[in-house]
């Protein structure tokens, strides 16, 4: 039986998104149902998209929930055995989605597929969101194939090879329907940000896989919704690196980690104060505050999810990229 698809993009009062880069969706994506899932826009995105493709579902969500509520309410919905999770800020090529079919069809083991996303106003180097597929370090830390923090890797060809991977980007994630509801879907509790590694996470310690795949290749704009100088995404980023961790870390290393989790962010915070970046340095404390605040939520969270010892890398990427100048994945 034919695997039935849903490409489904989250706008928020993203008109010149939807202007620039759904075309291509529409072009491109012949296979799969659309959908823009609208999350309570207050410009013309939804007229435009009525007026302008016919072919593309409309789904209006109530509320501005963010990433992970925004997609769970929109999927509720829906019944096609794959989800494509799209950001409006993502230009898809000619053939994107064969090859992310494939791998399902073929390994009934994967749950996520990812593939190779570059840079939009850079193309011929990696996207920070991504790249070519994601891991995720012995304190929390993510980093990709062809990204280690802010240092992007030209693509040279040199992640053209298929395999598995810890997390997927949430720029463009493709997910088994049964799978995103059998894990739990998406946390809401964490708004925005890393949400996707939450969730392949638990796709591994349900025992299933992610992976990558450079046969299938989209360029993504990044921060078009929120911007690496907005000190919103630090926040975002170090409280729900957090949640990921007292979520899914074995018992017999969560304690150990979380500490030097916090030292490390300790470390980060004093570093923004450094550079006058009073803003972050005031975001990684909120951060913080707003762990401890959800703290026994995430605690109930935990005591439902099964758990897998050989669930991330054992190596300090922190480490290796400031203490020892390793600025590429294939340094590592």
């Amino acid at each position: 039986m034919s695997q039935t698809v849903a490409v489904v993009i989250l706008n928020w009062n993203g008109l010149a998104l939807l202007k620039e880069f759904l075309p291509a969706v529409v072009e491109y994506s012949k296979e799969a149902n659309l959908y823009v899932a609208d999350n309570a826009s207050t410009d013309m995105s939804v007229s435009y998209v009525e007026a302008n493709f016919p072919e593309v579902g409309i789904i209006q969500n109530k509320v501005n929930g963010g990433y992970a509520k925004g997609y769970n309410d929109a999927l509720a919905g829906l019944t096609e055995d794959i989800f494509i999770l799209l950001n409006s800020d993502v230009k898809v090529t000619p053939n994107w989605i064969p090859p992310i079919k494939a791998i399902f069809k073929n390994d009934k083991k994967v749950a996520a597929v990812q593939p190779k996303i570059l840079d939009y106003k850079r193309p011929t180097h990696f996207e920070y969101a991504g790249a070519a597929g994601g891991f995720i370090d012995k304190f929390g830390y993510p980093y990709c194939r062809g990204r280690i923090f802010d240092n992007l890797e030209k693509d040279l060809g040199q992640y053209d090879d298929e395999m598995e991977v810890f997390w997927a980007s949430g720029a463009c994630l493709a997910i088994k329907r049964d799978q995103y509801y059998e894990v739990g879907k998406l946390d809401e509790d964490y708004f925005s940000h890393q949400e996707e590694i939450d969730i392949c996470w638990r796709l591994h310690n349900y025992g299933h896989k992610v992976v990558y795949t450079p046969n299938s290749v989209v360029y993504h704009v990044g921060g078009a919704t929120l911007s690496s100088m907005n000190p919103k995404k630090t926040f975002f980023n170090f409280r729900n690196s957090l949640f990921n961790l007292i979520k899914n870390v074995p018992s017999n290393k969560i304690i150990l980690v979380l500490l030097l989790r916090m030292v490390l962010d300790g470390v980060a915070a004093i570093k923004f104060l450094f550079e006058f970046k009073f803003s972050h340095f005031t975001a990684v404390f909120q951060a913080h505050m707003s762990f401890y605040k959800h703290l026994n939520i995430l605690l109930k969270k935990r005591k439902k999810l099964p758990k897998k010892d050989n669930y991330y890398s054992k190596i300090s990427v922190v480490y290796r990229n400031y203490g020892l100048g390793q600025k590429k994945f294939s340094d590592l």
